[in-house]
């Protein structure tokens, strides 16, 4: 059986519990705060020591840990957070209002977090996000060095060499969050668009959509030709419907759209072990075609569209050498393919979320032409051997020779958004 993964170019790239705000009993692990000054808007800054820092010739690695509750059992958490050098802590920590004993975060460089709660009774849950928590010095927080008018966090911030240690409270909310502007897309590589079909890929970007880096699907996550609709914990479903998964990671997630959703506006909803996203509303048309144009094939301002020699599947048309690539320019009466999302039904029905075994054809009608002249199409189907991916055996009609033929199609009589060129030679 032919492994069901979708082409690399393809990524540009369980059901858990409610959402639950998490709450933390910081540790005074050496935390404190010394103010550096303010901005014009008031905001009060301040640098940040964080819990236990060691450097292992490599990286510093600083760890805060407690108790918690308001999640699960309740147990034990650690914020980990790992950066390059053994230079200053990566973080400053800012507040909004020179009164408050409320901050947060700020990043002053690259740096990974991991946030992990171990449950009482339960596996260990690790949170690989730096969204979505606050800070709270309790009132037993004690100032020193330079006087400033109050002990809250906002002033110390504002009087720079002010410093503020103490007991400090928290809360961390792990609840997957999709962005509310484009925060659903369909797959980008194949043209990003803001509505979506049954069957296509779609690519989904938020906080906490996963509780892992990163995985994308293996031969052993699948089903015998079934696609997995699980993967590192992560679901996802669309009109209430279970989406094949193919990556999941805390700031985006791609799935195959289930066959079986409704037109109009459907939601889209992420379900982690730190529960489940609000739903984001998306249009659902019968087809949102979009064919394969990746950023790789941008050639001097113009969109590519990434095809292959029908007899040499490891050569691409273009009209200049790309780095680790071989390429050519295409001619008249050369078969070349193209891949696409988002076409629609074919024949026999294949639905989504399985891996295709057989030729088939589309039930809508396509047209794909190069400057205007339609080229003879000798296959439009889904790809044997993949998952919702479709391919167009095309015949390169006879044109005018550049660099930038427009390549243009439609389906059911209905023009594609992309706009993409080929080169063509004599």
């Amino acid at each position: 059986m032919k492994l069901a993964i979708i082409p690399v170019f393809f990524l540009c790239l369980t059901a858990g519990p409610a959402s639950a705000i998490v709450t933390l009993g910081l540790s005074n692990q050496n935390f404190g705060l010394t103010g550096i000054g303010g901005n014009a808007s008031g905001e009060g800054q301040s640098t940040m020591s964080w819990g236990s820092c060691t450097f292992d010739g490599t990286n510093t690695n600083c760890t805060l840990s407690g108790p918690y509750t308001g999640f699960g059992t309740g147990g034990t958490y650690s914020f980990v957070v790992s950066y390059a050098g053994n230079g200053p802590f990566p973080l400053n920590a800012v507040s909004q209002s020179p009164g408050s004993n409320l901050f947060f975060a700020q990043a002053t460089n690259n740096f990974s977090l991991v946030i992990t709660l171990d449950q009482n009774n339960a596996p260990p849950i690790s949170f690989y996000s730096f969204a979505n928590f606050n800070f709270f010095f309790t009132s037993s927080a004690i100032c020193t060095g330079v006087p400033a008018t109050s002990c809250g966090v906002g002033q110390v911030g504002l009087t720079k060499g002010a410093t503020i240690i103490g007991p400090v409270t928290g809360t961390f909310d792990p609840t997957p969050t999709i962005k509310t502007s484009a925060g659903v897309i369909s797959a980008s590589g194949y043209g990003g668009f803001s509505s979506i079909a049954p069957s296509t890929w779609i690519e989904i970007y938020g906080v906490n959509l996963a509780t892992t880096r990163s995985q994308i699907w293996a031969g052993t996550d699948f089903n015998g030709y079934q696609a997995p609709t699980a993967l590192g914990g992560t679901t996802v479903t669309v009109a209430g419907l279970s989406a094949y998964t193919y990556y999941v990671s805390p700031a985006q997630v791609n799935v195959q759209v289930p066959s079986g959703v409704p037109l109009g506006q459907q939601p889209v909803v992420v379900t982690t072990a730190g529960g489940t996203s609000s739903a984001y509303s998306i249009n659902v048309n019968p087809a949102e075609p979009g064919l394969l144009a990746t950023a790789l094939f941008i050639i001097n301002g113009n969109q590519n569209v990434d095809a292959v020699f029908s007899n040499a599947l490891n050569t691409f048309v273009s009209p200049v050498g790309i780095s680790g690539l071989n390429t050519a320019m295409a001619k008249a009466g050369d078969q070349i393919t193209l891949y696409g999302i988002g076409f629609g039904q074919v024949t026999p029905n294949i639905p989504a979320g399985q891996i295709v075994t057989q030729t088939n054809q589309l039930q809508m009608n396509l047209e794909i032409s190069f400057a205007g002249v339609p080229a003879m199409v000798t296959y439009a189907g889904l790809a044997p051997g993949y998952v919702g991916l479709y391919q167009f055996n095309v015949v390169v009609p006879n044109v005018a020779a550049s660099n930038t033929v427009p390549v243009t199609l439609s389906l059911g009589g209905v023009p594609s958004q992309q706009s993409l060129v080929m080169a063509i030679q004599n």
